[in-house]
């Protein structure tokens, strides 16, 4: 029986072998697998659809731009009148307030000339005063002369009767006829001194000596004397940095309006954004600005647009672009837009730096389509 039983114990091992492969009618429900499948494929592309439309509607609020520059005023340093340096104040780099001396040219010569432009104003002064005099002289001829003219008078009409009662002679009463008309003669040319006299006062005897038109030449030439003796000295004409002073040397020989130097105005910044043409349609003054600063990426300014500008960046080229010739390439222009800097650490900016702009119209895509 043992035997047997070995001989028939594999058997039933080998009977559940239909039922390990019993599972194999299970693959039947693949079909609805195969529609959500199906239903996935179709949703996302419909939710994609719908999320992008989402964004697109609720974008297009903000403008950005990354061609825009921070500036700053850049005043150049030149003096006002000619001569050799002798001091120079200043530094490369050097932060200087409104009226610091810069550099000082030798003020020698515009000294003479001041002396000489006193020298010249005290003779126009004294120049007036002895017309002063020959008119007083003048007046004192015509009163001695009118005088004079009487008493030859009185002496012709002397003559005169005498000579009716028959007791003078004709020669006498010639003689009397005779200096009668050379004193009002002489009235006559006294009175013509007195008339030049006050022309040489400008008409006017009564008026101040300052008010004498060679005086105030002299007066004016004094003044720029004295102007160009300031001038001797330049110094800052706004607050800022002194920059490229390489040329600002003692000995240097400088000439009026000459640049030798230059001054960056650090209190007042703004910055210039090329906008493409495309872009500003929105872009009206006032609206808000966010800036981004490529050299400090942590720094964070804001502003506000200003203005925009009156034709695009090509049309101030030297050689503007002249498209009538055949050029079929239609190139988007670029307008630029000045913002004002309103709040942040201005003091960290420099002239020239790489910015990144974006303005806040307030409106999206969706607000457009309303």
């Amino acid at each position: 029986m043992n035997a047997v039983s070995k001989k028939i114990d594999p058997t039933p091992a080998a009977a559940p072998a239909p039922e390990a492969a019993a599972p194999a009618p299970a693959a039947a429900p693949a079909k609805p697998r195969k529609r959500s499948r199906k239903g996935l494929m179709l949703l996302v592309p419909v939710l994609l659809a719908l999320g992008g439309s989402f964004v697109w509607l609720t974008g297009g609020r903000y403008i950005a731009t990354d061609n825009a520059y921070v500036h700053q005023p850049l005043v150049p340093i030149s003096a006002d009148v000619a001569g050799r340096i002798t001091e120079v104040f200043v530094t490369e780099n050097q932060y200087v307030e409104v009226g610091a001396p810069l550099f000082a040219i030798d003020a020698e010569p515009y000294r003479i000339a001041l002396a000489q432009a006193d020298a010249a104003l005290a003779a126009s002064r004294l120049q007036v005063e002895q017309l002063r005099a020959g008119l007083v002289s003048a007046q004192a001829q015509v009163t001695a002369a009118e005088a004079l003219a009487q008493v030859r008078h009185r002496d012709y009409e002397r003559q005169q009767e005498l000579e009716n009662r028959g007791l003078s002679t004709p020669s006498a009463l010639d003689n009397a006829t005779l200096a009668a008309q050379s004193a009002d003669n002489a009235v006559e040319l006294a009175r013509a001194g007195v008339a030049v006299a006050v022309a040489a006062l400008g008409g006017d005897p009564q008026i101040a000596t300052d008010d004498f038109p060679a005086v105030r030449a002299a007066q004016s030439q004094r003044a720029q004397a004295e102007r160009n003796l300031g001038r001797a000295q330049v110094v800052a004409p706004v607050s800022g940095v002194v920059s490229q002073i390489g040329n600002l040397n003692v000995g240097q020989y400088v000439v009026p309006g000459t640049s030798i130097a230059s001054l960056v105005q650090r209190d007042v910044t703004w910055i210039d954004a090329n906008f493409r043409e495309t872009q500003l349609e929105l872009l009206t003054p006032g609206l808000p600005v966010t800036i981004s600063i490529d050299a400090y990426p942590d720094l964070a300014v804001t502003g506000t647009v200003e203005s925009l500008g009156a034709a695009t960046g090509s049309q101030f080229a030297l050689i503007p672009a002249q498209n009538a010739t055949g050029n079929w390439v239609k190139v988007t222009q670029r307008v630029p837009v000045r913002i004002a800097v309103g709040s942040g650490d201005l003091s960290r900016l420099r002239d020239g730096m790489s910015a990144v702009v974006s303005v806040d119209t307030g409106r999206t895509r969706l607000d457009r389509l309303r």
